[in-house]
């Protein structure tokens, strides 16, 4: 099967201006025909059967029975919707209003009361079942396929048909292919503007995401248009709603949840609110709302719009007007009757006064005919396909031959129709509307398998969208960058990018970090302060500054963790205190200390919170210990790291999937300081022995994760006396059996002419020269004895974890330098140079640490 094409509308009208009435299957297709009549008509020419019989416009004949059925049976909303909706839709196809009583499955006392008073009501239905055509009248019909049992019961005896498409063949014009929601916008603001809307219409699915997109465009670039938002879109009906629905969501309700609520009130909060309950916090902006809240129970519809009305300075008379329609003007603003509105909102379309002109904004669900010389028909994906209703008295074959021949009838619409669609969306292939694979003869999958063109996305004309005005200013340069930013950078670049541009909300976490940092920076400069205080009234202290973003539920779990974290960062410190006079990093502190505040005491501890940028590395960051000259400690209230992941995760050749560079950076500024010093960096986990305290376990050296930076490269670090004495006296039982026997020369010159593999798995270090010639030369020395091969296996495990759980200077040159590249990549894409890709020095980002979700498409690499 292919394309049939359709004939035109002057094709159409050509064939029934010699009938004195003409049936269409759609109001669109009579307007069309309507347009062309070139001399007086008596009475209407073209019209669809229902306003013939009703003699006025089309009405949501379901929503009308619907409220005459909620005002006459005590039925449930969500029930008198169904059954009005079965009864409407199998008079519809049957032809008479009581058929439905024929079928067992859906008769019963209400649909018999619904049909009762169905049947009373002066609808359209009723009248196309009163009505008959005088047979006297010459009738043509378009489209009798498309026209339902009840609508074909008005015709004559004798009527003549007319068929919209040719026996020829459609060649329609190729699918224009670009990247993404955004460029398809783009690209149709390249053509309409105010002077031209009115020879432009736009097919899409009006519960896609190109509706909003696309009426957002065009009040922007200041095009009219109809056909857009439905009573329900209009922003202050769904401002309202929301208030509604905001003063039943409970005291755990975030910011976050009600923002747009709050910008439409006209209320600017902070972004970095967001995460915190809007009742706990203190800000003007949020206050109505909140007392709006407290007093909703005794709030009817009509006081609560009365207040909305008089806080937004709108009127919202139609919206009045529907809740009198419903009978709930007066009725107490509960949850169930929200949610009651909210259905209702959501099935029915509420009639809404247009003003007929501009662009028309076409439902490609609904719509055949659309009459505008150049149409654009966007999408044309799987929302395009309509679902048959699962019924007994619905021929689903028929009517999904129904909905091909409109699908046809639609992709014609104009002079000249472009198809903008994507082929792509968040790296996964776009399947287009599944109608295609009738229509079309060959196999495919995806748009571009079809006839296409792909386009590049351009920038809008003048007056069409944002134009760029060159700037004479030099863009900053990034002449350090912190652990964080760098693993963020290397895991995701754009992400980075976002990071930088994009305020984002607190977290709890966030706060309690802050506050657990603050109190250990307090206890490093007054150890008599903490020795004398109340853990449980800081534990309270923290609690009622982290309280904002918790559930109440959480909160004695919470107080506990606290009093648990606060005892063991004081036990470390007591048992650990810092080394020295004084140390001071290339800048002091930096920062507030709510303790200090909390306190009445200053806090200058140099041991603490050191701040430092180092532009000759390119590294920044803040040492929250430094224990001693050789010894930085980093406090951690998350889960515990052993000191292998610590290592692997700051793997540069390829990257970790979770990149995390802080001991390594810290390490590599530190060894600044002192070039050819043994260095430790410690993670500090003072919430890991959070259930042993509770079980009166607990060992401080379990929250204790070091790794080890030696001055030297691993090669001469392995191959030295230190590690050769490790191998005789803590390695394995074979190991220290075998080398033992043998003098350390033999040993350094295997290390020292054979390099170290790069391989896991124990057969392959074997297999390796150095694992080879090891055991060559121990058998050598030692004799043709079976563990001595098994002694060379555990010393070269024992050399592979050194390697892993240490850094040696080779690993940090390598950083340096690696740093040094990104450094240089961070500002070429600053000064334009290319985009700030998706993906990163390791490939595909790991989707599950990118911050900035929402703004980045998976699979999007460009």
């Amino acid at each position: 099967m292919s394309l049939t094409r359709a004939k035109s509308l002057e094709t159409l009208y050509a064939e029934c201006e010699a009938f004195d009435r003409v049936l269409v299957p759609e109001a669109p297709l009579a307007s069309a025909l309507n347009r062309r009549l070139d001399g007086p008509q008596f009475g209407p020419f073209a019209i669809t059967p229902r306003r013939l019989a009703a003699g006025r416009r089309e009405e949501s004949e379901d929503r009308l029975a619907f409220l005459a059925v909620i005002d006459r049976l005590d039925l449930p909303w969500k029930e008198a919707a169904h059954v009005v909706g079965n009864v409407l839709q199998c008079w519809e196809h049957e032809g008479s209003v009581d058929a439905i009583l024929e079928y067992d499955a859906f008769a019963g006392e209400p649909t018999e009361r619904v049909v009762e008073c169905v049947a009373d009501l002066d609808t359209t239905s009723g009248r196309l079942a009163g009505f008959s055509i005088d047979a006297d009248t010459s009738v043509a019909v378009v489209g009798i396929d498309q026209l339902t049992a009840l609508e074909r019961s008005i015709l004559p005896d004798e009527y003549e048909t007319v068929d919209p498409f040719t026996d020829e063949p459609f060649d329609h014009s190729p699918f224009r292919i670009l990247d993404s929601p955004a460029a398809i916008v783009d690209a149709l603001l390249e053509t309409v503007t105010p002077e031209n809307a009115d020879d432009v219409g736009v097919v899409l699915d009006a519960g896609g995401q190109y509706s909003p997109l696309v009426e957002s465009a065009l009040e922007a670039a200041e095009v009219p248009y109809y056909g857009g938002p439905g009573f329900a879109d209009q922003p202050d009906h769904r401002a309202f709603l929301g208030l509604l629905r905001s003063a039943h969501a409970g005291r755990d309700t975030r910011v976050g949840d009600v923002r747009p609520l709050l910008t439409h009130l006209g209320h600017g909060v902070d972004v970095e609110h967001d995460e915190k309950r809007l009742r706990d916090l203190d800000h003007p902006g949020t206050d109505w709302l909140v007392a709006f809240a407290e007093g909703i129970e005794s709030h009817t519809f009509g006081t609560a719009l009365d207040e909305f009305e008089s806080v937004t300075d709108a009127s919202l008379p139609a919206f009045r007007e529907e809740l009198g329609a419903l009978g709930i003007l007066e009725e107490r603003v509960t949850e169930p009757a929200v949610d009651r509105l909210a259905f209702y909102l959501e099935t029915y379309d509420v009639p809404v006064d247009r003003e007929n002109e501009g662009v028309l904004l076409a439902d490609a669900n609904t719509a055949a005919y659309v009459d505008r010389p150049l149409v654009f028909l966007l999408g044309i994906d799987e929302g395009w396909t309509r679902s048959s209703p699962r019924r007994p008295w619905v021929d689903r074959d028929r009517e999904f031959e129904r909905q091909i021949r409109q699908f046809q009838l639609l992709l014609q619409n104009g002079v000249d129709q472009q198809y903008l669609v994507q082929d792509t969306a968040g790296g996964t292939p776009v399947t287009p509307c599944l109608y295609f694979e009738e229509l079309f003869d060959e196999a495919f999958e995806r748009f571009d398998d079809l006839d296409s063109v792909r386009h590049a996305r351009t920038a809008r004309s003048p007056g069409g969208g944002f134009e760029r005005e060159p700037l004479d200013v030099e863009p900053g340069r990034v002449e350090a960058i912190s652990q964080s930013s760098l693993s963020t950078y290397v895991n995701c670049p754009r992400d980075y990018l976002f990071g930088r541009l994009v305020d984002g909300p607190d977290r709890d976490y966030f706060a309690e970090g802050n506050l657990f940092h603050d109190f250990a920076e307090f206890a490093v400069a007054h150890p008599d302060a903490v020795a004398d205080a109340d853990l449980d009234e800081v534990a309270d202290v923290i609690l009622k500054e982290v309280d904002p973003f918790l559930r109440e539920i959480d909160r004695e779990v919470r107080r506990t963790k606290y009093r648990v974290g606060l005892e063991t960062i004081v036990e470390f410190l007591e048992a650990n205190p810092p080394e020295g006079e004084a140390f001071v990093t290339a800048d002091g502190g930096r920062g507030r200390n709510f303790f200090a505040e909390y306190y009445d005491r200053a806090v200058d501890a140099p041991h603490a919170e050191r701040w430092f940028e180092n532009d000759d590395l390119g590294l920044k960051g803040k040492i929250d210990l430094v224990h001693g000259r050789d010894h930085l400690i980093d406090y951690k209230s998350g889960a515990k790291s052993s000191p292998t992941s610590v290592v692997k995760r700051s793997a540069l050749d390829p990257p970790s999937d979770r990149p995390n560079f802080q001991a390594l950076l810290y390490l590599t500024h530190h060894r600044a300081d002192r070039p050819d010093e043994r260095l430790q960096f410690t993670f500090f986990h003072f919430l890991e022995t959070l259930e042993d305290v509770l079980r009166g376990e607990a060992d401080l050296e379990d929250c204790l994760t070091t790794v080890t930076y030696h001055p030297t490269p691993f090669a001469e670090h392995v191959a030295g006396r230190e590690v050769f004495t490790e191998l005789r006296e803590d390695a394995a039982g074979d190991c220290r059996k075998t080398f033992e026997q043998v003098e350390y020369d033999a040993y350094e010159a295997v290390l020292r002419d054979h390099e170290f593999p790069e391989a896991d798995d124990s057969d392959d270090l074997l297999a390796s020269s150095l694992g080879r010639a090891l055991i060559d030369r121990m058998r050598a020395a030692v004799g043709e004895y079976r563990y001595v091969e098994n002694g060379c296996t555990q010393a070269l495990r024992h050399l592979r974890r050194i390697r892993e759980r240490n850094y040696f200077s080779d690993d940090l040159d390598a950083f340096e330098a690696f740093v040094d590249e990104r450094l240089a990549e961070v500002n070429a894409r600053r000064a334009g140079a290319e985009r700030f890709p998706v993906e990163g020095p390791g490939g595909e980002p790991n989707y599950r640490y990118v911050d900035h979700r929402d703004c980045i498409l998976e699979g999007w690499t460009r």
